[in-house]
């Protein structure tokens, strides 16, 4: 083969390679996966930079970020922590924005729970949640066995998921019969009941460009492009709302 057509090859598999000019690590909380993972891949397809997703438990990659974790961007399950990293010096005046808005199911594969209280009352031995402590769903499901007074009865069969993609694995694994999950993790699957919103608190995620990210095109790229009308087409048919 010729040097010429070497080159010649080596110049098109170049050209044919994405080229990222920049790259932004971003925070995700876990209930997020899914969509985080399908914008990154609709951002990066535009050829200009390159996104790396952390997941995790809210409160927990919260306090990564407090640890110095390079972050660009925070993209929380719940409104408190991005505000507080506006607070604390951690995150860019004036960056906050809520990005979602999710619901709260109760998960039972194979069961009916379209009567969720019954259900909750009926025969089984755990219940899966996230850690209240840290993931705002998990929060929310203490809300609603609180609501709906079942709290105190339940709290034996209580398993707790270090965040919301453990729990749902608790219960896809049969080591919990059901529990409680993001809607957006079991959209289109049977076997679920939707809370009702005024059981407990509003689910509303925040956004915020942490300074990390400040001076990085990639990030402030990135951050402008989950604004987009394009981004919240997506965010909206995996599950959530958007204010």
């Amino acid at each position: 083969m010729s040097r010429r057509l070497l080159l010649s090859l080596a110049v098109l598999a170049a050209s044919s390679a994405p080229a990222f000019a920049e790259t932004v690590n971003v925070a995700v909380a876990a209930n997020f996966t899914a969509v985080a993972e399908q914008l990154a891949e609709i951002f990066e397809a535009k050829g200009e930079h390159q996104v790396v997703l952390s997941f995790g438990a809210t409160g927990q990659l919260y306090t990564q970020i407090t640890q110095a974790a390079p972050f660009g961007i925070f993209l929380a399950a719940d409104t408190a922590r991005p505000q507080k990293a506006i607070e604390e010096g951690l995150g860019v005046e004036g960056s906050f924005f809520v990005y979602a808005e999710g619901r709260l199911v109760l998960y039972a594969p194979g069961r009916d729970v379209s009567d969720g209280k019954a259900a909750l009352e009926g025969d089984y031995n755990k219940l899966a949640i996230a850690d209240p402590a840290a993931a705002p769903y998990g929060k929310a499901a203490v809300e609603t066995l609180t609501a709906l007074g079942l709290l105190e009865t339940l709290t034996p069969k209580l398993v707790q998921g270090e965040n919301i993609s453990q729990t749902l694995q608790f219960i896809e694994s049969g080591n919990a019969e059901l529990g409680f999950v993001a809607a957006s993790q079991v959209l289109g699957k049977a076997d679920q009941w939707l809370v009702p919103a005024d059981l407990h608190e509003p689910i509303a995620q925040g956004a915020v460009l942490l300074k990390e990210g400040e001076n990085n095109p990639a990030a402030t790229a990135f951050y402008d492009f989950l604004k987009s009308d394009e981004a919240v087409t997506v965010i909206e048919a995996a599950g959530y709302s958007v204010p």
